[in-house]
């Protein structure tokens, strides 16, 4: 049996006698992301490439969550409160790729950017930073820290799930909240990030300071750089793949590897655990760095990451309906 909040394996399958009979709040997020982006095709209608494949995978996205929320009703357990948030969670690999297909509509802003990070640095750091530190240990650890990022939120709700039960619903409604309000900027601020950028500008007039405005460039191209570093490399490969299976030219501003990163490290640090904590801080670092050195972002994306992921934090735990 359970004793305070850890859980022991059979209580997995147990009946829940107080189970909620409708969805939940990290799904009612999830459907009020639909919706918004619903209203944002009907907006952008005639720009879109492929609507009919967008409201297709809507439509399956609804199927899933309601065929899961019905297995829920028939046997309540805390089994399927975790499949629940994992099957949201794993429909963030698709929603992700579908914010390009909503702000490639919109004329892109890379230019600006780039032109700020400029004023700010004197320079750009996403090109320097793989230039001065070439060493291919240096690029394993980057890779590394980049591809950790879904690890990382599976080893904090884990953690919730297991030793904090009670918490564990208010953990996956700020994480997915976190995702999806970035996912809304993405889509109405798009920035494609120094890997697409930098490629349709070339580096040798980047490196000059030259800022061209590429308008909607990115409607009909979404070829990117390669990642630099040492290509033979594990965690290189593993970047590779990841890159090639979701990544499209949006995302970029603010960074959510960063910012959804440091929902997590907070959140790790809500349960004065010391192991939890001392598990994700170093995999944290890592990823902030990354985002800039593998060409994923600009240094001020990974700023506004951080800011804006400590907002997120604490706004959407003060949102968040339950008692925790």
């Amino acid at each position: 049996m359970v004793q305070g909040q850890r859980m022991a394996l059979a209580d997995l399958f147990l009946r829940d006698k107080k189970a909620a009979k409708g969805l939940l709040a990290f799904e009612w997020v999830a459907i009020g992301y639909l919706i918004i982006t619903l209203l944002m095709m009907v907006i952008l209608w005639d720009k879109l490439v492929s609507p009919a494949e967008m409201l297709k995978g809507r439509a399956q996205f609804l199927l899933v969550t309601l065929a899961c929320w019905a297995v829920y009703y028939l046997w309540p357990s805390r089994l399927m409160i975790f499949v629940r948030v994992l099957v949201q969670m794993a429909f963030l690999g698709w929603w992700y790729p579908d914010t390009y297909e909503l702000n490639r509509a919109l004329p892109n802003f890379d230019h600006l950017f780039v032109g700020w990070e400029q004023s700010l640095f004197g320079c750009q750091p996403s090109l320097l930073f793989s230039q001065k530190v070439p060493y291919g240990w240096f690029s394993e650890l980057m890779c590394l820290g980049y591809v950790s990022y879904f690890p990382l939120m599976l080893i904090t709700y884990l953690y919730y799930f297991f030793k904090r039960y009670q918490e564990f619903q208010m953990t996956a409604f700020v994480m997915l909240a976190s995702f999806f309000a970035y996912y809304v900027i993405f889509i109405l601020l798009p920035v494609t990030g120094p890997q697409f950028y930098y490629l349709a500008v070339g580096t040798e007039k980047i490196a000059a300071g030259i800022f061209p405005n590429l308008g909607d460039w990115f409607l009909t191209h979404s070829e990117r750089m390669a990642a630099p570093g040492w290509s033979e490399g594990f965690f290189y490969h593993l970047l590779d793949l990841t890159h090639d299976a979701g990544e499209r030219p949006t995302a970029a501003f603010p960074s959510s590897h960063v910012g959804v990163t440091t929902v997590v490290v907070l959140l790790a640090l809500r349960t004065r655990s010391k192991g939890l904590v001392l598990t994700i801080l170093p995999f944290y670092l890592l990823m902030c760095l990354s985002t800039v050195y593998i060409y994923a972002h600009y240094a001020i994306d990974a700023l506004a990451g951080l800011i804006t992921g400590i907002i997120a934090y604490f706004v959407f735990l003060r949102l968040y309906p339950g008692k925790s």
